[in-house]
């Protein structure tokens, strides 16, 4: 039977869990609520770096990524910072939804599904 690995367990989820090489990433969010959809975004897209890192792989190997915003009319500033992230690297399939926040300060969450 094959390994699965969790990380980041508790009572309700994982942070991520890896099987057969590959990574999937809870739906992750911006801790500074603060910040505008450009600060969100960064910041979350860092978390994903550090995320996959943990998990021994790194955005070039990207599979597909589900992203959910507050306002859809942010989209356009939100594909600024993720195509600069994303630089030459493979570009994942991907979706972009409005969706209502657990918390209305949230403006964008990312989950990702990576190889190794």
């Amino acid at each position: 039977m094959s390994k699965i690995t969790r990380q980041g367990s508790n009572p309700v989820l994982s942070t991520s869990v890896e099987y057969h090489n590959f990574v999937f990433l809870a739906g992750i969010t911006a801790d500074d609520l603060s910040r505008d959809i450009t600060g969100q975004t960064q910041e979350v897209l860092a978390k994903i770096d550090q995320a996959l890192e943990n998990n021994g792989t790194d955005k070039t190997r990207l599979l597909s990524a589900q992203v959910w915003v507050k306002d859809i009319r942010d989209r356009d500033a939100l594909n600024k910072v993720w195509v600069s992230w994303l630089g030459e690297a493979g570009r994942p399939v991907r979706a972009c939804v409005e969706a209502n926040m657990a918390d209305p300060r949230h403006l964008v969450e990312i989950m990702i599904t990576a190889c190794r």
